[in-house]
């Protein structure tokens, strides 16, 4: 158990709430993902009615490149939970949990779904360009890259909280054809 957890622990030992975002920023930052899961996982069994825990438990496994399905089934319980909250970063989410899966069909679907309630947002357009490329989609792929440039500068992120090298390489290569570079 890492120094970060153990304090995490100490300070949130039964607040579910502070277990969920604790395990996120650990994750986040760069701490033991698997101990950022188990954090998270303490947080939803004292509280499984928390929709942001879901999305947290389903998004740290996606970055832990775990079981895509068990992630996209978290984000839906999450739906299920609070139908009226923002739903954009989550139609994200199941998006990349496709994208991951390589059903690329499925994921530019939910992608695209996300952007019709949240169109500024740079990762979605990220791995919709990476999605589109892979389907062979050029020009659609690299019309996402063009709305992207007019969010942020930068186009390919360096990806580090993709801890599968296999998932952050399908990701990378994908915007990377998007955005014309080589491969």
């Amino acid at each position: 158990m890492s120094i970060t957890r153990r304090q995490a622990l100490k300070v949130a030992n039964d607040d579910a709430g502070l277990l969920g975002w604790s395990a996120y920023a650990l994750a986040y930052f760069g701490e033991d993902i698997d101990a950022a899961i188990e954090l998270i996982d303490r947080a939803l069994a004292l509280n499984p009615g928390v929709a942001r825990g879901w999305v947290t438990s389903g998004t740290l496994r996606l970055w832990a490149g775990q079981q895509p399905e068990l992630a996209i089934s978290h984000f839906e319980t999450s739906l299920r939970l609070s139908p009226h909250a923002r739903r954009s970063g989550t139609f994200m989410y199941i998006g990349m949990g496709h994208f991951f899966a390589r059903r690329f069909e499925e994921a530019a679907a939910m992608l695209l779904r996300s952007l019709q309630e949240h169109s500024g947002w740079a990762p979605t357009y990220r791995f919709l360009a990476a999605c589109y490329a892979h389907m062979g989609r050029v020009e659609e792929a690299r019309e996402m890259v063009q709305r992207l440039r007019a969010i942020t500068s930068v186009l390919v992120p360096n990806a580090t909280h993709w801890r599968n090298p296999a998932d952050r390489e399908l990701f990378l290569s994908g915007l990377r054809l998007a955005a014309g570079e080589m491969t």
